[in-house]
């Protein structure tokens, strides 16, 4: 059975050219890090979400919903520019969690979905930089090749994601970082998986009315006019800055 929505997908696709002693026993019941993740590690804590991937403190007051592309040059400037910076002022000591989440615009960000969501959830975040950092590779061999091969890959069905994956070394990066071809392989014919991202990303659309990648949702609310760094900087630092203090009163 055809994965809905693939006919306007694959149309999109057609157009895209200290010492032991002293530390606390973990074992015991009354240790203050019994349930306390690592002060200063939480950029490294993945977990999957219904939706996406989120980064850092699950519990964190703050929460910054990332709405990207993997064939969106702006999103893969943003992950170059913004994420490493939020990583360490913002996730790295439990203030916020970033919860990636991809938006559909054709066939090929389909296919480096799946792979970026294959395997371990504790990996996706260097899944997702390495095909974000080397996305000029791969799409450089994707807007080079044939118009009729990319008809091919625009079907977006299981045997076009396989040859995209093959053809633009996309699956390879995942091999070469220690994967198994048969995993990597079983992600990409996924067509339960990849209806998933089909329906979540159609959610996304009716939920937060998302009109251009990268996008955010700060607490739940779209920010609008916000798609780079630039602009995403200024809000946060507003939202987390120290509340004015109220001075000493000198009236009776």
């Amino acid at each position: 059975m055809m994965l809905r929505s693939l006919a306007a997908i694959g149309a999109a696709m057609i157009a895209l050219a200290a010492p032991g002693s002293a530390q606390k026993d973990l074992s015991n019941p009354g240790s203050a890090f019994a349930k306390e993740q690592p002060r200063g590690n939480w950029q490294a804590v993945v977990t999957r979400t219904e939706r996406g991937h989120l980064i850092g403190n699950p519990d964190a007051d703050t929460r910054l919903i990332e709405f990207v592309s993997y064939t969106c040059g702006h999103c893969a400037h943003f992950a170059v520019q913004g994420e490493p910076a939020l990583d360490l002022t913002l996730l790295m000591p439990g203030k916020m969690a970033v919860e990636v989440r991809p938006v559909l615009r054709n066939a090929l960000d389909l296919t480096v979905s799946l792979l970026a969501q294959c395997g371990d959830p504790a990996g996706f975040k260097d899944r997702h930089r390495a095909f974000m950092y080397a996305q000029d590779k791969w799409l450089a061999k994707f807007t080079s090749a044939p118009q009729s091969q990319q008809a091919i890959w625009a079907r977006a069905d299981k045997a076009s994601r396989m040859n995209a994956a093959s053809a633009l070394g996309l699956a390879d990066m995942l091999i070469k970082r220690g994967q198994s071809a048969a995993e990597v392989n079983a992600c990409i014919m996924d067509d339960a998986a990849a209806q998933k991202l089909i329906d979540n990303g159609t959610a996304d659309r009716l939920d937060f009315d998302i009109q251009g990648t990268p996008s955010f949702a700060l607490d739940g609310k779209l920010l609008n006019q916000v798609h780079n760094w630039d602009a995403l900087y200024p809000v946060l630092s507003a939202h987390f800055a120290p509340a004015p203090s109220k001075g000493l009163s000198t009236s009776d």
